[in-house]
């Protein structure tokens, strides 16, 4: 794992004609504050067959300071359609949102159909230093919130980190928080999904904090390895 850099989780809209957004333009980071309007599911009715993933997390889902269709959950979808896979993307991400706000959010995104619902969520509680047991229980009622409203669908957990700054102490509470919360709930822990970004320059823009064109790029495929066998398998 690369070195970690202290991480802002912005957001911004991120939905295109490949991805189906859940995301309106919110540039405030407090999504704490922000009007429930400001990630509306936009389709409640799955009239499809192909399976949906919700994308439920922050900036880095969301794709803030990139065009829709370069964030990472737009790349998934393309990578999808390369390997004939079919599924809808669906991009739940809200600017600056932390576990707490997650969680008060997931019962209401979750009013739209989902087969799979992938949590990149909690970094923002790394920046803003809130105690890890605190991101650990949030996590777990998180995944039982989902699975209360759609017990059908899938989980899987993004790990995520906290900036070094904070101290090793933290830093590593932090990261197993996530470990212990997907061992508790018995869900996939993914991988970290800045990892080969967070601290490279090359991946990220001009703030060292949102990755690039190329950053996202290297989210997606790093997200493609562990949802490629999720959504290849059935869903039910």
């Amino acid at each position: 794992m690369v070195g970690l850099v202290a991480i802002l989780w912005g957001c911004a809209p991120a939905s295109g004609d490949a991805t189906r957004t859940a995301a309106a333009t919110a540039k405030s980071t407090n999504a704490d504050s922000a009007p429930v309007s400001a990630a509306v599911p936009d389709r409640p009715e799955n009239t499809s067959v192909r399976p949906r993933v919700v994308l439920l997390g922050t900036s880095l889902t969301a794709g803030l300071g990139l065009d829709p269709s370069a964030a990472y959950p737009a790349v998934l979808e393309r990578l999808a359609d390369s390997a004939k896979l079919a599924v809808d993307i669906v991009n739940a991400g809200l600017s600056g949102e932390t576990s707490a706000g997650a969680l008060r959010r997931a019962s209401w995104v979750l009013e739209q159909p989902a087969d799979l619902v992938v949590l990149e969520v909690g970094a923002n509680d790394g920046l803003r230093g809130v105690d890890p047991d605190s991101t650990y229980a949030n996590l777990v009622a998180l995944i039982d919130t989902v699975r209360r409203v759609r017990p059908t669908a899938r989980i899987a957990l993004v790990q995520m980190e906290a900036p070094p700054n904070l101290g090793a102490r933290f830093t590593r509470r932090f990261h197993d928080s996530y470990v212990r919360a997907a061992r508790e709930t018995g869900v996939p822990l993914w991988p970290f999904l800045l990892e080969g970004v967070a601290g490279d320059a090359r991946y990220n823009q001009a703030d060292g904090i949102h990755p690039n064109r190329e950053g996202a790029e290297r989210v997606a495929r790093t997200l493609w390895r562990s949802l490629a066998p999720a959504i290849s398998s059935p869903v039910h």
